[in-house]
């Protein structure tokens, strides 16, 4: 729905199901019943998760007729997917798997251009569309220097051709549409300075002649439809763990020229950890429901001096809990974006706060907004609503927000 000139939708991978079928089926329960909720009679947008298997039924001309015709009767659209997860995202061991296949497989590249595809057949006249994609790789699976250079070489290059294809569909639909990278904890990319990193020493290097040729531009419109076609996801939740501030976030991507193609409104769970070990005993009984075996849940931590740590995941974290001198952990697990407080915890909900006044102020920084908070299933009971009340209680937070 549009809020402000924004477009806001919440992301459909909260709902499990790999298949088309399972995915147009959530689909069809749950937008009218949010509409509903919200009293929504405007055009509402949807922020769509097509996993490979989904896509591949859903770019059959059948299906697609089928699925435009039923947005047609609900009064609803479709502006950005959610191109991360390949495959299984609920109800399955996911962790580290959630980046596989990566960018240096021709598997992303391909379910990527196929996603965008269908996106421009779905995408209404005179709007900009994103798909949200993985940082790259997860870090941990290269092992030196001289590896990482060769993974991101092959992936730079399956970056650019999926550039060169929306070069292509701009120039057959008018359409402009942006892959927007979203930097996570242990992704090779996890900030914003590794996201510059991105476009500095791999995209427009290697992109700038390659593309130039390709379409036969000079190198300065090349990096213009590099930076067009390749945008940021900003995730709150993941900028909020590594302890960045949005203001000075959003000034270095303007600096560089970066656009952000999405803004995810995600909460990540925080613990300040206590000095008292009976009073960290309360914490550490209080993450212990968290610490669960889906998704991984990477802790980074900070010290007195403002030093960051990172763990892998929560139960390695826990692990030291007891003789740490750090003060906080912030936590990659999305928790509901209207609650701030755990009893003993909290979220990073106001992390939330400070990035909506930004893009009130600078309305140019996006127009692109997705709620995600994808961990219903696995969040402790005692946080738990109703899919259908939790994603209008969302969004009804999102909304109050920006008005």
């Amino acid at each position: 729905m549009e809020i402000k000139g924004f477009q806001l939708s919440y992301c459909s991978n909260i709902h499990p199901g790999e298949s088309w079928e399972a995915t147009f089926e959530n689909l069809k329960k749950y937008i009218p019943e949010v509409k509903n909720r919200l009293s929504v009679d405007k055009p509402f947008g949807i922020g769509l998760r097509l996993s490979h298997e989904a896509s591949l039924i859903l770019e059959k001309a059948n299906q697609l007729s089928e699925f435009r015709n039923w947005l047609q009767s609900e009064n609803a659209f479709v502006f950005t997917l959610n191109g991360f997860p390949y495959g299984d995202f609920h109800r399955t061991t996911v962790k580290d798997k959630v980046h596989f296949p990566d960018w240096t497989t021709v598997e992303r590249r391909d379910y990527t251009i196929r996603s965008f595809k269908i996106l421009a057949q779905l995408l209404p006249e005179g709007m900009d569309g994103g798909i949200s994609t993985s940082p790259v790789s997860y870090r941990h699976w290269f092992k030196s220097d001289s590896d990482l250079n060769v993974g991101m070489e092959t992936a730079t290059r399956h970056l650019l051709e999926v550039v060169g294809e929306l070069a292509d569909i701009k120039k057959q639909t008018g359409k402009s549409l942006h892959l927007d990278i979203e930097p996570e904890p242990d992704g090779i990319l996890e900030n914003s300075d590794e996201m510059i990193w991105l476009f500095s020493d791999w995209l427009l290097p290697i992109g700038k002649p390659w593309l130039a040729k390709k379409l036969n531009i000079s190198q300065e419109e090349a990096e213009e439809a590099l930076k067009e076609h390749i945008q940021v996801c900003y995730d709150v939740c993941h900028f909020a763990i590594v302890y960045e501030k949005p203001a000075d976030t959003f000034a270095k991507f303007e600096k560089a020229g970066i656009k952000i193609g999405k803004i995810q409104i995600s909460a990540a769970l925080k613990a300040l950890i206590p000095t008292q070990p009976e009073a960290r005993d309360i914490v550490k009984l209080k993450l212990l429901p968290f610490e669960e075996s889906t998704y991984l849940h990477q802790v980074v931590a900070r010290t007195k001096d403002g030093s960051l740590k990172s763990y892998s995941d929560l139960p390695e974290a826990l692990k030291i809990l007891n003789e740490t001198d750090e003060e906080e952990w912030r936590i990659h697990f999305h928790v509901p974006v209207f609650l701030d407080n755990y009893g003993a915890l909290a979220s990073t909900q106001d992390q939330i706060s400070i990035v909506l006044n930004e893009i009130l102020k600078n309305p140019s920084l996006t127009n692109h907004l997705e709620v995600e908070t994808y961990t219903w299933e696995v969040l402790p009971e005692d946080t738990r609503l109703s899919l259908g009340e939790s994603i209008s209680r969302e969004l009804a937070w999102v909304i109050e927000k920006l008005n």
